[in-house]
């Protein structure tokens, strides 16, 4: 008689084991992904940071006067940089990837001015180099740009997986948090690509 109800207490327990398991994987297999595929945005900011100085210290000689510009690119890729570190080491935390858009936007605005200040010097948009450094800056920002999106949708599929039932009664416990997304803190006219024009 006491066996049937031990049996059924323990199938209980089991079935209840199995799901707070299957919730605990799902979480932690969303939070991987979420963080990979932050790593391919930290791959390809690292690349573009590389082009930075190079890109910079190409324009030096034909704007020197322009000090005051190709010193703003340069602070904000130091900026960049730093805010994308604290985001590699904190993916989806909601300052981190606040603070690396902001840096981020600060950069593409700099860079921008950069732009607009070469299009007066046909002899620096004629130099083999700047043109091989401005296609691969333009090839990096569009991978970057496919990265982003594909961390976004790993970030909300985390979120989603964080806060439907019975998942929500758990993620806190285990010390799932919320992800950000990293969003674009440019205005429309600064998502538009920099137009510049290699032909004299």
């Amino acid at each position: 008689m006491l066996l049937i109800p031990l049996v059924v207490i323990l199938s209980l327990a089991v079935i209840l084991v199995a799901i707070v398991v299957g919730i605990y994987n799902r979480l932690v297999t969303n939070r991987n992904r979420y963080q990979n595929a932050y790593a391919q945005i930290d791959v390809q900011l690292k690349r573009r940071y590389d082009l930075i100085p190079n890109l910079v210290e190409t324009a030096k000689g034909y704007i020197a006067h322009e000090r005051g510009t190709l010193e703003a690119v340069t602070q904000a890729r130091t900026a960049a940089v730093g805010a994308a570190q604290t985001a590699a080491a904190r993916p989806g935390d909601p300052g981190a990837m606040q603070a690396l858009a902001g840096a981020e936007g600060a950069l593409t605005g700099a860079l921008g001015r950069l732009f607009a200040v070469m299009e007066a010097y046909p002899d620096l948009k004629a130099n083999q180099t700047m043109m091989q450094l401005m296609e691969e800056l333009t090839s990096t920002e569009n991978r970057i740009a496919f990265s982003r999106q594909a961390f976004n949708d790993a970030v909300q599929a985390y979120n989603i997986s964080r806060e439907t039932f019975p998942a929500v009664l758990l993620a806190g416990m285990f010390g799932f948090t919320p992800a950000s997304l990293l969003e674009s803190t440019e205005s429309a006219e600064e998502r538009k690509a920099p137009k510049v024009s290699f032909s004299s």
